[in-house]
């Protein structure tokens, strides 16, 4: 059977085939899906000769995917992620008041913002659940786009011709500096006065490092980065133990060893927004809970 294999044939095989991408190890994918490994190898195996192509490389017990076998991958978790949307709706549809919200939100607004609106929502949507996933912005929309999210709350506010954007809030960011800092006797400082410390910020790719950088070059200077992370409660550990200052939003709890300091030039904030896919069809509760998200605009990290 050639390439041109009708999909009925394919369709069982392609949730095994995602698993296996995943992993790129047939073991953990047989644990992963419950299924013995030799059956997954055959399963696999009938799936590249349907197909009449190579979608993996084998080293031993391990295997890689093949360039096409990674794009693919790509579009079978597309179309995975469409038969879950379908489904999603058909229950909703039965059920209006029913079904499941998959929601990106940012590291920072995790620990406390999160589980107060997520519990504002359910007192009147007691039955909706929630697939929630913590990251970064870029990282969201790419989830989006492929059909793993319904909406994310990032910053900053993405634009772009696929996307819904809807400014919600901003937040104030700090200079956080160790408490026997030189400016921690402060209350606010000119970011300009910080060009020859050393910061620890995020990883590129992340919109509180885009924003430290831009906000230090309208401060006239380029950031000298002594350490990157992926979480600012980490930084803020980084400062407390004097490895650099940084430019944070505020924290989840008060951390000892830091001081935090209001940047008065340049303004020192990031919005906070949320975003959807424009024109894609959406759930009873993914609009409802769009919706709750609109109407705390302007007041989304206050609590």
């Amino acid at each position: 059977m050639a390439a041109d294999a009708p999909a009925a044939l394919l369709a069982p095989r392609l949730a095994q085939f995602a698993g296996v991408a995943r992993h790129e190890h047939i073991t953990q994918a047989a644990r992963e899906l419950g299924v013995p490994q030799p059956t997954l190898s055959r399963a696999i195996a009938r799936l590249e000769a349907d197909l009449g192509v190579d979608l993996l490389a084998r080293h031993g017990r391990t295997v890689s995917l093949t360039p096409v076998g990674r794009a693919f991958a790509r579009s079978v978790e597309r179309a995975l992620a469409d038969v879950a949307r379908a489904a999603e709706t058909a229950r909703a549809d039965a059920d209006p008041g029913a079904g499941k919200v998959a929601f990106g939100f940012l590291h920072t607004m995790g620990p406390e913002t999160m589980p107060a609106l997520i519990r504002a929502f359910r007192e009147t949507h007691p039955r909706v659940r929630f697939a929630l996933v913590q990251s970064y912005g870029e990282d969201m929309i790419e989830r989006m786009r492929a059909g793993e999210l319904d909406l994310c709350l990032t910053s900053p506010v993405p634009d772009a011709p696929d996307l819904v954007t809807r400014r919600l809030d901003e937040q104030r960011l700090s200079l956080v500096v160790p408490t026997d800092h030189r400016l921690a006797g402060r209350r606010r400082v000119r970011l300009a006065e910080t060009a020859e410390e050393s910061f620890v910020t995020l990883e590129p790719g992340y919109g509180l490092r885009r924003l430290t950088d831009a906000l230090c070059a309208q401060a006239g200077f380029r950031p000298r980065i002594a350490f990157e992370g992926e979480e600012p409660e980490t930084l803020r550990g980084l400062v407390a133990a004097g490895l650099g200052v940084a430019l944070l939003p505020p924290p989840t709890v008060p951390r000892p060893g830091v001081h935090d300091l209001t940047v008065t030039a340049p303004r020192a904030v990031r919005e906070i927004g949320v975003a959807w896919m424009a024109g894609r069809p959406e759930t009873a509760p993914v609009t409802a809970f769009r919706r709750f998200l609109l109407s705390r605009r302007g007041a989304l990290t206050s609590g």
